[in-house]
């Protein structure tokens, strides 16, 4: 084995001779409880089973504050867990590319902005062209200065939070350091307020709270699950209230306390209420109403409208990281929503 920890003295000076590079960096939030850092990182990250997070833990490239640790070893609140790898990560090319955005403020430090659907934030596995931050860089880079200094260099938009592919809304960008770190402990600290407006399936009956751990689902790597105990994935808490009863579906407000990946998908799931039109957490189906032809056609002509899931972020509010003051923002409901909504009114009257 590799691992200074869990290797003989005589193999030790090849692996610290190792050049590592790191992959995978994760802070334990302060609610975690006592857990195997490979069950933890196994909710946490894509594409990677357990038992190659074991493989690669006990050639020593899982490390606990800096630390080269065993599968078994526990992650407690504050840690910070790496993966360090011999190869190098494989850098995205951020190459400006031409893009309608809609803007909606922006000054020397903040870009706010309302994403479309159907649009990656940013590149990654299988989407190394064509995000949401490739266009940032190029309006960055056709902006007058001061705002991006003219170094010769792309710049580096300051993402500190993102929006699913598929759903709409605001997000903000920090244009300078100082501004990505403001927004970063805004976000952390949970003094930014985020509400999103979604269409979810079931007659929702009163206004209420979700809290349950979020965490990778333990088959399909691509989705995300509740952990009802807190033993596993992150703690997220998703407020929620009805808008509008529409028979089978409800429009309801969600406000989010934690900002976990698919959060009000995955929490709304949980209890039942599943997002109109999500795919990937069976809202693309009948999930309440009774069966028949002209209801089944009702549903068809409502996913063939908006073939995504029925989210979108309407309202942001943050301090504004050198000014200090309080902005917030709202979007309307973009048109796919707000004419699926209309159906439902319609077929219910």
């Amino acid at each position: 084995m590799l691992g200074a920890a869990l290797m003989e003295d005589s193999q030790s000076e090849e692996f610290e001779s190792e050049e590592l590079f790191e992959h995978h960096r994760v802070e334990v939030d302060p609610g975690q409880q006592p857990l195997r850092v490979d069950k933890f990182l196994t909710n946490l990250i894509a594409h990677m089973s357990r038992s190659r997070l074991q493989l690669s833990a006990r050639a020593g490239y899982v490390r606990i504050n800096g630390t080269p640790v065993k599968p078994n070893a526990k992650v407690k609140p504050g840690d910070v867990v790496t993966i360090e790898l011999p190869q190098p990560v494989r850098k995205f090319e951020l190459v400006p590319e031409p893009m309608e955005l809609d803007i909606l403020f922006e000054d020397d430090a903040v870009l706010v902005l309302n994403k479309p659907a159907n649009l990656v934030v940013h590149p990654g596995n299988g989407n190394y062209t064509g995000t949401l931050i490739h266009g940032v860089v190029h309006h960055l880079m056709s902006a007058p200065l001061p705002t991006t200094d003219r170094t010769g260099e792309v710049p580096r938009p300051g993402l500190v939070h993102r929006l699913d592919k598929d759903t709409t809304g605001i997000m903000v960008l920090g244009k300078t350091e100082l501004a990505m770190t403001s927004l970063s402990e805004q976000f952390f600290e949970r003094t930014v307020d985020r509400r999103y407006h979604a269409l979810v399936w079931g007659d929702v009956k009163e206004d209420g709270t979700v809290t349950g751990h979020i965490g990778r689902h333990r088959r399909d790597r691509k989705l995300f699950q509740v952990f009802e105990y807190g033993e596993e994935g992150k703690h997220a808490v998703t407020h929620y209230r009805v808008l509008e009863r529409l028979g089978p579906v409800t429009l309801v407000e969600c406000k989010l306390e934690t900002g976990r990946t698919h959060q009000i998908r995955v929490h709304m799931k949980h209890i039942g209420h599943p997002l109109f039109g999500d795919v990937q957490y069976g809202g693309n189906k009948a999930v309440r109403g009774v069966a028949g032809g002209k209801y089944t056609a009702f549903l068809n002509n409502c996913f063939a409208t908006l073939p995504r899931q029925a989210l979108h972020a309407k309202s942001l509010a943050f301090t504004h990281p050198t000014s200090g003051e309080w902005l917030t923002f709202e979007r309307a409901l973009p048109s796919d929503m707000e004419e699926v909504i209309a159906k439902w009114q319609a077929y219910l009257s």
